[in-house]
């Protein structure tokens, strides 16, 4: 549904904002430990999105995460009733918890389906209730921390765990799904690409060095930058695999739901503090 509010137009159900996000631990004070300072440019971008994501006002969070349940030849797609984690390091620890939208996700899961999509619904512990609870991932937990966790009225969510190994036009499909889902549910629905990008700019890294980090990094920047989403369709496998990033996947989806919903992206920030590449982006649906 379209509002008009002032001479603008509001969305008031269906997908409301999007965005891409990081999910290094040092983001949240709590954890930064000596890093604190070293990631203060990324830190004050995702509370910018924070503010974005508020200002939407979701009733639910679609979170697309690397870290989450991950599957060799499916997308997962998380159906308890309940979801929540923890994270400690530095000395310091953080937790969330978060009732998840279970409809919108079992619609997702049954829309995907019927497109032949490889998906996996995902439950753990109960059928219902209390003990119906997924693990919050670290991919999760982090942008959700800065986007929602401490609401009055925190939203709902819906994790969906990526496949790397499925065609790239899968998850450009399943983005389109979300889309649709959200408008057709009656609510307002949010979208976090909760990405990374190139793990292998530094060689005391866990990764290693590869130039390849920076070529990966750059061109994602200007995908972004510019405004075309769909080139993420056109990167070299070979770049991709030797950049190790973990942001292609989620990307993708965020581009599909954008083919379904006109939206307005904005680079805020992008940095390499440590061994890996941190990019946040917002995206407001358009005003006509």
């Amino acid at each position: 549904m379209i509002l008009f509010s002032w001479g603008v137009i509001m969305k008031s159900t269906g997908l409301v904002y999007a965005c891409i996000a990081p999910h290094g631990s040092e983001l949240i004070p709590a954890l930064a430990g000596s890093h604190f300072d070293q990631v203060a440019l990324t830190r004050s971008a995702l509370e910018e999105l924070g503010r974005n994501m508020a200002a939407s006002a979701p009733d639910t969070i679609v979170v697309v995460t690397p870290h989450g349940l991950r599957l060799d030849t499916a997308i997962s797609i998380v159906t308890t009733d309940y979801t929540s984690g923890a994270l400690e390091e530095n000395g310091g620890r953080v937790e969330a918890e978060f009732v998840c939208d279970r409809l919108l996700a079992e619609q997702i899961l049954q829309e995907a389906r019927s497109h032949n999509l490889p998906v996996v619904g995902a439950l753990f512990g109960a059928l219902e209730g209390p003990a119906s609870r997924f693990q919050l991932d670290w991919g999760a937990l982090i942008p959700l921390w800065f986007m929602g966790a401490h609401w009055d009225r925190k939203p709902k969510v819906v994790l969906i765990g990526p496949c790397r190994t499925i065609p790239l036009t899968d998850l450009v499909t399943l983005g389109r799904i979300i889309a649709r889902k959200a408008e057709q549910c009656g609510h307002k629905v949010a979208l976090i690409a909760s990405a990374d990008q190139a793990h292998a700019h530094h060689a005391e890294g866990p990764y290693g060095f590869d130039p390849a980090a920076a070529l990966y990094d750059a061109a994602m920047q200007e995908i972004v930058r510019d405004g075309h989403l769909e080139h993420l369709l056109k990167l070299d496998p070979g770049l991709v695999a030797s950049a190790k990033p973990d942001s292609l996947w989620q990307m993708l989806v965020l581009y599909g739901a954008t083919l379904e919903v006109s939206m307005q992206g904005r680079l805020l920030s992008y940095q390499v503090p440590t061994y890996f590449g941190m990019l946040c982006a917002s995206y407001e649906v358009r005003k006509y």
